[in-house]
């Protein structure tokens, strides 16, 4: 099990890639919270009057239901989710260009196929001018 382990998690680089992409998706996401706190609900905000939608609740009793947060969340995720797909479909875009394009290859017939072809193509033409 541990040699199924070492092969799985270092063989292809699954666990190198894997931690480089939660490290940047950390990052990355720390960005898109910035900007979303800092200049798209601000601007939100004056747009519905001047109202902070993290400051949004309802009292039930003693408890605090902060549906305000909660949508603030749903927002953030929403930009960082069109944010990624923006970056991995830039990214996918230089990829198709780097790929080489496929040439067909004519396969070459051994010495006997292409005499057997050749006696084939000989009799088709023989029945055709019949």
């Amino acid at each position: 099990m541990w040699k199924e382990f070492k092969e799985f998690a270092f063989k292809k680089g699954n666990f190198i890639d894997l931690a480089v992409a939660v490290v940047i998706g950390t990052a990355f996401s720390s960005i898109v919270s910035s900007f979303v706190d800092n200049i798209i609900m601000p601007l939100v905000g004056m747009l519905i009057g001047g109202i902070d939608i993290t400051d949004l609740k309802i009292h039930v009793g003693d408890a605090e239901v902060l549906y305000g947060t909660f949508l603030q969340e749903i927002l953030d995720f929403f930009i960082i989710a069109f944010s990624i797909f923006f970056v991995i479909r830039f990214f996918n875009r230089f990829k198709r260009k780097e790929e080489p394009v496929e040439e067909a290859v004519e396969e070459k017939l051994e010495p006997t196929e292409q005499l057997l072809t050749e006696i084939r193509d000989l009799l088709q033409e023989q029945n055709n001018k019949a």
